[in-house]
């Protein structure tokens, strides 16, 4: 993947070795229908899509002091999600590289890709 300045990223392969960690924080920002496609597991729904009703509140949804891991379908809009929720103090930021799309190819291939 190409990556945003900024943005640490997290492989699917070395993403999946990590999942099941109690102190990780999920984020899929991905849209409602998507989401109804493919999902995993433990994610918190943020669409980018509906912004305006969770951005002021994000405090109440997500905790600053976790390490976490957002998701998209392919790896932009949750490194753009990644570089908002590093102006709103979370300092421990990662995007999943390639989105559930690489997950799917190179972990599960049972989740379906669209």
């Amino acid at each position: 993947m190409y990556g945003i300045a900024g943005v640490d990223e997290i492989a699917a392969p070395d993403f999946a070795q990590r999942l099941a960690e109690d102190d990780l924080q999920l984020v899929d920002v991905r849209e409602p229908e998507e989401v109804a496609i493919a999902n995993l597991p433990n994610f918190i729904h943020l669409p980018l899509g509906q912004y305006a009703d969770w951005a002021d509140h994000i405090f109440d949804h997500l905790d600053p002091s976790l390490e976490t891991i957002v998701m998209c379908h392919h790896g932009m809009r949750s490194a753009q999600m990644c570089q908002w929720l590093q102006r709103q103090g979370f300092d421990r930021t990662k995007n999943l590289s390639g989105g559930i799309d690489a997950y799917a190819r190179l972990v599960d291939n049972t989740i379906p890709r669209y």
